[in-house]
């Protein structure tokens, strides 16, 4: 069996059913292989590698399986990395495959040579070249271990050409039970590039448990702060029956958004630079602080030294270098959420407190024309349900702040890394992962000129995507901060030679359309919505129309330089 066979053999044995890749001269091998497994592996070419790397993560979010991502050598490799970083920040399970030049020529400076081992060292849970054909079979298995294993994360596996066209007589398919017995026999851990075996006997830390319950359920005004590890760790059933137990509200981080239902009373919204007032003064009285899933980013905290000043931290993370990084813990427990939230549940008690949060505006009515207003009216449309993928910007802080989500998973974006171009590739991934989801893509008129070309993608493989772009002829979030921090000195920001939409939407096949008013916007959204076909919604906008609230960078939680106008 050819090197390449065996990548598709071992791709069968992980349950992979759709692969995301772009062609090339390196990879050309695996390609052939393809061919043959066309029945059995779906494969999706987008325009440009990095939105094929975005439509794996994607994938990987809204199906709870690892996205498969194919590239060739050189530009191809390289065009994976912003792909890579955004689901490495994210915690996202990838394994991008990667072909490289043959091994004899490695440093020759050949041909589309490039070494995406070295430039993804930092941005990947692990990464190997692969050495031969010999050894190709247990690399990609550990490869999907290891991208699911603990803390979820993408990890690159680079193949020589030459590996892929090398004949090996030792590989032997393994069903789901023989590969169960494989990864328990071969147990194993990364640590500093080397590779270490070892059998892992989990178990609860009692006495840890004990002191958080009595800690929790002693607290006069305890808080939680829900991250993106609940979501990604099934736990939000937990969180919730912790979270009634206490009687204590939660906010949530960009991540965590969709942990809780967005209209329990217990829930404050997102926390941060555009958190709401509720989130961001619960966070700055409480006493103690149960932190779930979260890595404390900066724009969660803002000033970490003046976070939380009078909380005991309790900080819940799989990943022992979260803990105490950026925020001291008083009590610290490294292990998935859920397996520490379900036992802890039982050691709290039922208590009752007086409300003294504050629950911000829900759910905004009426025909305003506005962000907040916008995207209410799409979730009462969509019946609350299906997926809604952002890409970066005002707008996806708008989704964050007012869109009603009420399932766990329902929102899809690019946090840690803030990628302007991930939208459209994630709607993809997303909408083949969940073929009958209503999969709604709210990108801005920036984010969409990077990644437009992608209509080709979604009309070619007849995807229903919805797509509604804030349309306010600036890259609204950089202009913002023009205005509010360089005397309004707008460089680079304002955006002309935008093609006419409707056109475009029409080449494609797609209805297209620029909506002005409320009314105008639900007839659009609402027909597409019936119809289940694609669409385009250019809703036009205020350039000057800012995400409120805001707080000062480097201030304290509650050091607004914009309010809210609901909770103003």
């Amino acid at each position: 069996m050819r090197g390449a066979e065996i990548v598709i053999q071992c791709l069968r044995e992980q349950g992979v059913e759709v692969v995301f890749g772009y062609p090339g001269g390196a990879i050309l091998p695996l390609y052939d292989a393809l061919y043959g497994a066309r029945e059995v592996l779906r494969h999706v070419l987008p325009t440009h590698e990095q939105h094929g790397a975005h439509a794996a993560d994607g994938y990987a979010r809204a199906s709870g399986k690892i996205g498969v991502c194919l590239a060739t050598s050189g530009p191809g490799a390289t065009n994976l990395v912003t792909g890579i970083a955004a689901s490495f920040m994210d915690s996202i399970p990838v394994v991008y495959i990667t072909a490289n030049i043959p091994r004899a020529k490695r440093g020759s400076d050949s041909f589309q040579e490039a070494d995406i081992w070295g430039i993804t060292m930092s941005i990947t849970k692990h990464s190997v070249v692969v050495a031969s054909a010999r050894s190709l079979a247990r690399e990609l298995r550990e490869a999907f271990f290891i991208a699911r294993e603990g803390r979820p994360g993408p990890v690159l596996v680079d193949i020589p050409k030459d590996v892929l066209e090398e004949a090996d007589d030792t590989y032997t398919f393994l069903d789901q039970d023989a590969l169960e017995a494989w990864y328990r026999e071969n147990r194993f851990l990364r640590q500093k590039g080397e590779l270490f075996f070892q059998r892992q006997n989990r178990f609860l830390d009692e006495g840890a448990l004990d002191s958080i319950a009595h800690t929790l359920s002693t607290a006069k005004r305890p808080v939680i702060l829900a991250g993106g590890g609940v979501i990604r760790g099934k736990a939000c059933d937990a969180l919730r029956e912790v979270m009634h137990r206490l009687d204590a509200p939660v906010a949530s981080t960009l991540m965590g958004i969709t942990a809780i239902p967005y209209f329990d009373r217990h829930f404050l919204g997102m926390a941060g630079m555009h958190g709401t007032r509720g989130a961001n003064a619960a966070l700055q009285k409480c006493d103690v602080l149960l932190a779930v899933g979260t890595r404390f980013s900066d724009r969660t905290l803002m000033n970490a030294q003046r976070f939380a000043p009078h909380a005991h931290v309790i900080h819940i993370d799989i990943d022992r270098a979260e803990i105490n990084k950026t925020v001291s813990s008083y009590l610290h427990v490294t292990a998935d959420a859920r397996a520490i939230l379900e036992p802890l549940a039982q050691r709290l008690p039922f208590i009752h407190r007086p409300v003294w949060w504050q629950t911000p505006a829900m759910d905004q009515q009426g025909e305003a024309w506005t962000p907040s207003h916008i995207m209410t009216a799409m979730a009462r449309m969509a019946q609350y349900e299906g997926i809604v993928v952002t890409d970066v910007g005002q707008h996806q802080m708008w989704v964050a702040q007012a869109y009603p989500f009420i399932h766990p998973g329902q929102m899809i974006t690019s946090g840690g890394s803030g990628t302007m171009g991930y939208g459209l590739g994630g709607a993809i991934g997303a909408q083949l992962a969940q073929p009958d989801a209503l999969v709604t893509l709210v990108t801005g008129d920036g984010s969409f000129l990077m990644n437009q070309a992608e209509l080709t993608t979604v009309a070619r493989e007849r995807l229903p995507i919805i797509i509604v772009v804030m349309d306010n002829r600036a890259l609204g979030m950089v202009r913002q901060w023009q205005s509010l921090f360089y005397d309004g000195r707008h460089m680079a920001t304002g955006l002309s030679g935008i093609p006419d939409y409707e056109k475009l939407a029409a080449a494609y096949g797609m209805e297209g359309s620029y909506v002005s008013n409320m009314e105008a916007f639900c007839r659009a959204y609402q027909q597409a919505v019936e119809e289940r076909r694609s669409a385009l919604i250019l809703c036009r906008i205020d350039p000057d129309e800012m995400v409120r609230p805001m707080v000062r960078p480097q201030g304290s939680l509650e050091s607004y330089i914009l309010e809210s106008r609901e909770e103003s």
